[in-house]
């Protein structure tokens, strides 16, 4: 079965076609026919698509928006007969909010709810229904297309780390409480992780580290997501590329008025404008930041609060968890910066968590255990594969065929 899974994030587009069923990919066999992404997306995209046998492509060139980069990586694929036919489309969604607790076949009823949880997920919502809709005008209506949610990892959650302390009829009036994201990328990361360390899903207690321009914690315990760092919406938790994450709700109020302006427009500066991005004031791109760190004491400052932040969530986890067997670092920051997994890990081996400087060093960019062998808490690096659940799921879901929407527990 041929599966076409599409990633499309705020200003950008990737995607991976798999040839699989649902065996191989269970077990880390599925065969990739194609890759690539599209960064940036308006009038300087960055395009790169890759295919076994292929020559890569890269190039700058404008792409309007995602309809317009759903396009040009279809033409790209069929020019490069790299797609002889496309059985199925997976689509990653940030929110499912409450509607949504596992992966389903998309209608035009499903779309219209993604596209209504808008508001939870302001800069992820709307590319994804983008992306729905473009491949139903480009592919056609036989082709039948799954939507696969960040937040369904987290349903595990138990009330009392998923519940606001708010007024208890208000939480329940509004669906609010504790989503929680990145749940795409951490089941990928779990799966890896029990392959390689020979643990079974059930026994794993862990805490992973999603460190990239949007940035989360996980604490698993024994195979189930039990806390984690974002909230209601992505906003909440780590220090972020341009979000702000923790902070005093009442700032909001307090900008407001001081800066006179309405409540959406601070809740835009603290999604847009923060971050690395604010506290710098030059970039969110942790590598210009470290490289900038040593002369530059906002850069440094962003580096440093990024980091703390970090730290401290995982101490807070290894104190809900009562332990964990190890700290798991991925996303783009994670996976490719020895420099920030040893500085929001320092201080943390009176855990038992203590990296191997030379494994640390040459774990970029790919897997591998980064923690000394006495370490009691082990440390690695694993790239997320958000393409292989995303097929996974599709396939399941169309084989199965399991309701569209129910309600959370």
């Amino acid at each position: 079965m041929i599966v076409l899974a599409l990633n499309c994030g705020s200003s950008s587009l990737k995607f991976q076609v798999i040839d699989a069923e649902p065996e191989a990919i269970a077990g880390g066999q599925a065969r990739r026919l194609a890759r690539g992404s599209i960064e940036r997306i308006g009038a300087d995209a960055r395009l790169r698509f890759e295919a076994a046998g292929k020559p890569p492509v890269e190039e700058t060139r404008g792409v309007a928006d995602h309809d317009a980069a759903v396009r040009q990586a279809l033409e790209w694929m069929m020019a490069a007969e790299v797609l002889p036919r496309v059985d199925a489309v997976g689509h990653r969604v940030v929110h499912g909010g409450e509607s949504f607790t596992r992966s389903v076949v998309i209608d035009d009823q499903v779309a219209t709810r993604i596209a209504a949880l808008g508001d939870l997920a302001p800069l992820h919502n709307a590319p994804s229904v983008a992306g729905i809709r473009a491949c139903r005008r480009l592919l056609g209506p036989r082709v039948p297309m799954v939507a696969v949610f960040d937040t369904t990892f987290h349903v595990t959650l138990p009330e009392h780390a998923y519940r606001y302390a708010i007024p208890y009829e208000l939480s329940l009036r509004h669906g609010i409480r504790r989503y929680g994201f990145h749940g795409t990328a951490y089941r990928s990361v779990l799966s890896r992780y029990c392959r390689t360390t020979d643990t079974a899903p059930e026994r794993a207690t862990i805490i992973a580290l999603h460190l990239g321009n949007g940035c989360s914690a996980v604490a698993i315990d024994r195979g189930r997501s039990v806390d984690t760092s974002m909230g209601f919406t992505p906003l909440e938790g780590l220090v972020m590329g341009t979000r702000s994450g923790d902070l005093d709700a009442a700032l909001i109020g307090y900008l407001a008025g001081k800066e006179d302006v309405p409540v959406a427009e601070v809740e835009r500066w603290l999604n847009e404008r923060s971050g690395l991005l604010g506290i710098s004031g030059q970039s969110r791109d942790m590598r210009d930041l470290l490289e900038r760190g040593p002369h530059d004491a906002r850069a440094r400052l962003a580096v440093d609060m990024f980091c703390y932040r970090a730290r401290k969530y995982v101490g807070a986890y290894l104190a809900a968890l009562g332990g964990a067997e190890a700290v798991v670092f991925t996303g783009g920051i994670g996976e490719n910066s020895p420099d920030v997994r040893a500085r929001i890990t320092s201080g943390l081996d009176c855990f038992g968590l203590a990296l191997d400087a030379e494994r640390n060093a040459s774990a970029i960019g790919r897997e591998g255990k980064i923690s000394m062998e006495t370490a009691r808490v082990q440390a690695w690096v694993i790239p997320a594969d958000e393409g292989l659940v995303i097929a996974q799921d599709a396939i399941a879901s169309l084989a199965h065929g399991l309701p569209e929407t129910e309600s959370r527990a």
